[in-house]
């Protein structure tokens, strides 16, 4: 019989059809040349070969000579002098003394069935072709293949930051006929009550008075992995004054053993009112 059409599309000989259809599809889109740069000789020969299966099988009046006579048959003359047995599929009951098949272009096909040449724009996988609405056809009322439940886990690192991209390769949106989207999850931050981030520094503010910023204060902190922080300031607080405690900021993703820093701001309560004597008093000490 030499090649086995049924076989390179992997079905069996009763398949209709839309099970020609659907394993035409499934395989022509794994196959296609422009979606396998790296290995396209053999991709270009194994397209070829699905290409002209289906062209076969999806035609009735080819599959019929394939099924009684191969491929050789199909290729060759058909029917020879003494098949008059397979005269029956023919209409008025008489075969044709001669049936010659030449394959069309895997290209034009595809075409046909994709409703372009090619969804991959030459570049292994572009994901920003649309095709017409028109091609689906039927697909647009009925499902295509089968459902499949997946469980996809995301290993959140230490460190990473609102915006990170976690990707899931063709695990996105899919419609006949398109290579699926892929399913993209994006970071976002819950805000923290106490702790706000600045890259992979942690920023807090502390309320202090006027007497406390001239005089010294103890910043005492809960970090984010429970532990209890006290860090004296020692030094005069102004207004745009900033503690830098290092190592206890959030971790460095490429390399959680290695921290940012926490940086304490201060928000300097200044009194609204002195009284004469109050103003006297500071004064004198300033100027000492």
């Amino acid at each position: 019989m030499g090649v086995d059409y049924y076989k390179i599309l992997q079905v069996d000989r009763s398949a209709s059809d839309d099970d020609l259809k659907k394993a035409y599809r499934k395989l022509a889109m794994k196959w296609h040349p422009d979606k396998n740069p790296t290995n396209k000789k053999d991709a270009e020969a194994k397209f070829k070969q699905i290409s002209e299966a289906y062209e076969v099988l999806s035609d009735s009046q080819k599959r019929a000579v394939y099924d009684q006579y191969g491929e050789e048959g199909l290729k060759g003359q058909v029917p020879p002098p003494n098949a008059a047995s397979g005269a029956s599929y023919f209409s008025g009951g008489e075969m044709p003394s001669s049936f010659r098949f030449n394959p069309r272009s895997a290209d034009d096909i595809f075409a046909e069935v994709f409703g372009q040449s090619s969804p991959f724009g030459g570049m292994g996988g572009s994901r920003g072709t649309r095709f017409p609405s028109a091609f689906f056809g039927d697909d647009i009322f009925g499902s295509y293949g089968e459902g499949v439940e997946e469980i996809l886990t995301i290993d959140i690192k230490p460190g990473w930051k609102k915006g990170t991209k976690i990707t899931f390769p063709e695990k996105g949106n899919e419609q006949p006929g398109i290579i699926p989207a892929d399913l993209v999850f994006i970071i976002d931050e819950k805000p923290h009550p106490v702790f706000t981030r600045d890259g992979n520094d942690l920023v807090v503010s502390q309320k202090i008075s006027l007497a406390e910023a001239l005089t010294g204060y103890t910043v005492h902190l809960t970090t984010l992995d429970g532990r209890s922080l006290t860090i004296p300031v020692n030094n005069v607080i102004h207004p745009t004054y900033e503690e830098v405690v290092s190592r206890e900021g959030m971790p460095i993703p490429k390399d959680p053993s290695r921290r940012g820093n926490l940086r304490v701001k201060f928000n300097i309560r200044f009194p609204t009112r002195l009284t004469t004597e109050q103003k006297a008093g500071i004064k004198k000490l300033l100027a000492a």
